[in-house]
């Protein structure tokens, strides 16, 4: 139990956290070999901004690994937070909500195509949970 009073996963071991770390490293070079803007989310000082995002879950209990994420511009992000505090209405979306959504679903589909041809076991992650685009959990023997 935390001083917060709820429960934390334990951390997975540090062994096992250095394979998720240099397995993060990989993916941030294949992807930028691929050309896309990649970068570590989870490293202190890290840049942010569009692009992609790669995170090592340090939980042993939520599956571990490592996850990716894209981010798309400040400026696409910023006009969907103020769609979304105006009480947003997702029956019917603007055409920019509908674009931001596609946005999100074609580079999920399209990181998880080009780690997977780099030789990465790649998995859909739970949205409401580990990003958007990937579960990276190893490289194909």
């Amino acid at each position: 139990m935390s001083e917060h009073g709820f429960d934390v996963p334990p951390k997975a071991p540090p062994e096992l956290l250095a394979e998720w770390h240099d397995l993060a490293d990989r993916v941030c070079r294949e992807l930028t070999r691929a050309g896309l803007p990649a970068r570590r989310g989870d490293r202190e000082g890290g840049e942010s901004g569009a692009g992609v995002e790669v995170h090592v879950d340090p939980f042993a209990d939520g599956g571990g690994g490592v996850y990716v994420d894209w981010r798309t511009d400040e400026e696409l992000t910023t006009a969907i937070v103020a769609f979304m505090e105006e009480g947003a209405d997702f029956t019917n979306p603007p055409p920019l909500v509908r674009h931001y959504q596609n946005v999100h679903r074609f580079m999920g589909e399209a990181l998880s195509g080009i780690l997977d041809s780099a030789g990465f076991e790649v998995e859909k992650p739970d949205p409401h949970t580990y990003g958007t685009a990937a579960w990276v959990r190893g490289l194909r023997a």
